[in-house]
């Protein structure tokens, strides 16, 4: 089972430096799902996680292509960026050829990964971002550890 941790964010760029030291333990084979409500920083935390694996194009949110494949050059790792957001039926899975990504030579991180849950392999790193309105705009609440949220 995975340690589990607790950051506190209170601002785009710690968010980014936070995602980015996890990168720096990130071995092939590993996959990193996010959950957290629409606009909390899952995309944000990407960016980060991919310039700690040393991605150097531009991160962006695959929800409409549901994946987006940085392959291994001047980076470490290959990075796989998964968004699930908008996948209704797991069968849709399927056509991204997820399971390439998943078991092959590189690092997978899934948005909204509680949507395809039934499919992600044991011993992924789960990792929950939250709000909290009871401070100021930009605090987040990042947990790493456990099975699922």
């Amino acid at each position: 089972m995975n340690k589990r941790s607790e950051y506190i964010s209170l601002s785009r760029d710690q968010t980014c430096s936070i995602a980015e030291e996890m990168a720096a333990g990130a071995a092939t084979g590993d996959i990193y799902c996010l959950s957290g409500e629409l606009g909390c920083g899952k995309t944000v935390f990407a960016k980060g996680f991919g310039k700690g694996l040393g991605v150097r194009a531009e991160i962006t949110s695959p929800t409409f292509t549901i994946v987006n494949a940085y392959e291994a050059s001047a980076q470490r790792l290959p990075f796989y960026h998964f968004d699930a957001y908008r996948i209704e039926r797991l069968e849709a899975m399927d056509d991204t050829g997820y399971e390439e990504y998943f078991y092959g030579g590189g690092v997978c991180l899934i948005e909204w990964a509680e949507r395809i849950q039934e499919i992600i392999p044991p011993g992924a790193v789960w990792i929950r971002i939250e709000k909290d309105f009871s401070q100021p705009e930009d605090f987040r609440r990042i947990i790493s550890g456990g099975e699922t949220f």
